[in-house]
């Protein structure tokens, strides 16, 4: 990352191409920043292909870090292996679907563009981290490195508090949804999934001046700062 910029992490995006479109208008990304996307960007919301697509578009404004979630997990699988095709479709798989304008019996890896299959196997990654901070889907074990990290913590562990990790940087974190719409600051560690399929909103999080944006599907938005939630 280059001088001046920000290190900015974003939240659930689950198919709500219209929340990220609003958030991204907000935040106005320089190519001088580092913007990590937590992962989670299909299922549940109607435009996984969408949100898909603008990741793919923000590669060229910005230092893009993007992280697998659960989510593209079970739609890599899916395609896969066939007895894990319900499970998914019990959690969003169906909405991911229509937006690719597939059937259930249709679809496999070929079945989606080349560009968001690279994206997921290729691109995404399982962590990130900087001086400061740590940046996960799910969770970590406090006391083990980011590189010695089991994939089912990484990718689907519930937040729960452990205690801060052995490194002392501060976690950030989606994956466990906030009903109130309002990240939740453990101080060792942040989350940042701010329920937006629901009823809530998808939260940016600028992680050294600990401002927020966030917008929802009707195109709303509002900022805040942590130390006032």
């Amino acid at each position: 990352m280059s001088s001046g910029g920000r290190t900015l992490a974003v939240g659930d995006i689950h198919g709500c191409r219209m929340a990220f479109e609003t958030l991204l208008a907000m935040i106005q990304p320089r190519p001088a920043d580092t913007i990590v996307t937590l992962g989670d960007y299909v299922d549940r919301g109607p435009e996984s292909r969408g949100v898909v697509d603008m990741l793919l578009s923000l590669e060229s404004e910005c230092h893009l870090v993007p992280l697998l979630g659960n989510h593209e997990q079970m739609m890599l699988e899916a395609a896969d292996q066939p007895e894990t095709m319900s499970g998914w479709l019990m959690f969003g798989g169906l909405e991911t679907l229509a937006s690719y304008g597939l059937a259930r019996d249709a679809y496999e890896h070929d079945s989606i563009p080349a560009a968001h299959r690279e994206f997921f196997t290729a691109r995404c990654r399982e962590w990130y981290e900087t001086d400061t901070h740590l940046f996960v889907h799910a969770g970590v074990e406090p006391q083990l490195p980011l590189a010695e990290q089991q994939m089912e913590v990484l990718r689907w562990d519930k937040l729960r508090d452990r205690g801060p990790h052995q490194s002392g940087k501060t976690v950030i974190c989606g994956h466990t949804r906030q009903i109130n719409g309002l990240p939740l600051d453990l101080g060792h560690t942040i989350c940042i999934d701010t329920w937006v399929y629901g009823e809530g909103w998808l939260t940016c999080l600028d992680v050294a001046t600990r401002k927020y944006w966030q917008a929802n599907q009707r195109g709303e938005s509002r900022e805040g700062e942590l130390d006032e939630v």
